[in-house]
Formats: C-alpha cells, structure tokens, sequence
C-alpha cells in the first residue's frame, strides 16, 4: 500500500498517489460542451481520493467524435466548460488530465444505451466517417472515406490546436488516445490499414502519421507537462498488431517525448481476450521493462491486492480505473484501509476528521 500511496514526478509535475481515473466515455456533451453532469462525475473521483482523473475522449475535430454526444475542443467555445472542470478537480488536491482523441471510421455511433432500439434523440447528428482506407469496422457499420494526405496534414493541425486549447482549459497532463481501434490504432494496425503511399504498408509507414501527431501534440504542450499514450498492446486478431509491435512504437514515441504509456488491448470487431484481474497487466509490464517507460495498468485491476503487487513488483507504475471507480468513487479510500494504510490524508478535509472518528467506521470498503 505504500507504493500505491507515493508520488510519482513526472517532467515538472507531481501526482500525488498512484491511483487514476480511466477516461471514460459518458456520451452526454452538446455539440462537444461539457456541462454540469461532467462536473459532478468527474469531481467525485478527486474527492474520493484518486490522484489523477482523466476527462473521457474528447475529439480534436467534430468528425472525430464517437457519437454526437462526445465532447470536443475543436473549438474555443468548448475550452470554459472543460475550465470548470480543472478548477474543481485541482482544488481537491487531483490531477487533471484529458484525453484528446479521434475516432477515425468508429465515429458517427449512437450512444450505447440507444443501441438496439428505435428510440432518437432530438440533437442526434450522423456524418462521413473517415480512416486510413475505406473499410468499414463493422458489417453494419457506415463505409468511411478515405484519407487524403492532405487530411493527414490538416488532421496533424487538429490535435496541435486542441491541445493548445487543453492547456488554456487548464489541465495538466494530456493523453493521446492510440487504442481501441480508433484513428491512430487504424493507422497502426495492417486490419484497418490498406494503404499503398507513405502512410501504409510497412510498420514503419503505419506509424508515420501517429508519430506525427505525438509530435505536434508534445511541441504544442509546456515542455514540463507530461504526456500520456493509450495504448493497445495488441489488435487480439490473426494478422493483427502483436506486444512486438507495440514495444518497438512505445520505443518510437518514447524518443518523441511521451512519458506514460497507458496499456490496454483490443478494439476491433471480433478480439477476443481473456476476461480475468489483470488482465493487460503482463502487457504493461513487457512494456514497461523493454522500453523503461513507466507504464499505466488497466484492465479489472479494481483489486486493491492485485494493484498494490503491480507497483510494488515494478510491473506498472499507475493503476487506471474505469467501472470500479464508477462502482465505488472512493475506490482509494476503501483500499487503503483495506490494506491497513492510514486513510484520513485521503479523505476531503470536510468528511476525513468525521470518517475516521466514526465507531463504524470498519464496516466500509
């Protein structure tokens, strides 16, 4: 538990423990604007003892949006609602991270909780998704178009100018989403990329534009803040992405300037995993001791035991938590005294005096 609870420096900031809130797409922005309901979702992670909480995807072009309820930062009306959202969480002593991303040809859904059904949303919006060629992800999935070099370049601008916006939003570390299938990951991946220019075909051209992005993305941040990637470890496909390929591009962005490779897997119609604790853990830890970049574990790592012996072991240095911290908010606290860490410091100065004075105060967590 001690591990769990040490800083961790990276570049000129400090998070203050190790525990992070996943980004976690809530599908619930309006024309990309964060509104009150992010507020308060994302507040009770910094008052429940994360160190880090990560704002959802959030699109660097409204076409890159999943759905129209995605939020974005494409546009400088959608900076004061993010700003509202760094004020809070930095008050409470978190870190406030984002996630900028873009959906390539996964873009243009309808949020999960209307799928299957015929219910409309008045302000639901449909449009062209686009990706590096014209395969759709799915059967039933809408055919992107196919991406010029020119939408490559103009698309390199995109995620400059949204993360200058991240910085004036106030946020103090970004993310670059390269997983789950979206954008990046079809660039990466010879499943999605049939490309014959200089942006597919080998694996040195599949990362040609990703490695664009981490570059504009690092030259329009503050060299002391630190950049994140999501990272799959592998496509779970025959003829996909493999952890080989993985470590030689965390290497490549390595050298670019990111600092955190965030480790998950899978993302395409058809990967197949096996579902249990941990169970991107030995992915992160290849990661992390093939490249010496510290690496960020998710993936059921909701148990405190099974999280505190991946820092402790150096097989991961953040544990990420997305429907564990949705579960229970004050995942950290309920932890730590399950651990048997003195928890008081975690709690809000408001609840922690009365929490730990409180006779029933065991039978939590």
């Amino acid at each position: 538990m001690t591990e769990l609870l040490s800083p961790l420096p990276l570049r000129g900031l400090t998070l203050p423990n190790r525990f992070v809130v996943s980004p976690m797409c809530q599908y619930s922005a309006r024309g990309g604007v964060v509104g009150d309901y992010h507020l308060v979702h994302l507040g009770r992670f910094a008052l429940g003892g994360f160190g880090t909480v990560i704002v959802e995807a959030t699109a660097v072009t409204a076409e890159g949006r999943i759905t129209y309820g995605c939020p974005g930062l494409w546009d400088d009306g959608q900076i004061a609602g993010m700003a509202r959202i760094t004020a809070l969480l930095r008050a409470q002593g978190a870190v406030a991270g984002i996630q900028l991303a873009h959906a390539g040809r996964k873009a243009s859904s309808i949020p999960p909780w209307l799928m299957g059904t015929d219910e409309r949303e008045a302000d639901a919006e449909h449009w062209e998704p686009v990706a590096p060629s014209a395969l759709p992800h799915a059967e039933d999935a809408p055919m992107p178009r196919a991406m010029s070099e020119d939408d490559i370049e103009a698309e390199v601008a995109a995620w400059a100018a949204a993360t200058k916006r991240a910085v004036e939003a106030g946020f103090q570390l970004i993310e670059i989403h390269a997983a789950h299938g979206y954008l990046l990951n079809q660039f990466l991946s010879p499943l999605s990329n049939r490309r014959e220019d200089a942006y597919g075909g080998s694996a040195e051209n599949r990362m040609r534009f990703p490695l664009k992005v981490v570059e504009a993305v690092r030259a329009a941040m503050p060299d002391d803040m630190p950049l994140f990637l999501r990272l799959s470890a592998v496509d779970g496909l025959e003829g996909g992405r493999t952890i080989e390929d993985s470590v030689a591009f965390s290497r490549a962005v390595g050298e670019r300037g990111v600092d955190v490779i965030d480790v998950s897997a899978g993302g395409f119609t058809g990967s197949r995993f096996e579902i249990g604790p941990g169970m991107y853990l030995p992915w992160a830890a290849q990661i992390r001791k093939e490249t010496g970049l510290p690496a960020m574990a998710v993936g059921l790592m909701g148990e405190a035991e099974l999280a505190a012996e991946a820092v402790t072991q150096g097989r991961a240095d953040l544990i990420g938590l997305g429907r564990a911290a949705l579960d229970d908010p004050n995942w950290p606290l309920h932890a730590a005294r399950r651990l048997g860490a003195e928890t008081r410091a975690l709690w809000p100065k408001q609840a922690g005096y009365a929490i730990e004075r409180w006779p029933g105060r065991t039978a939590i967590g």
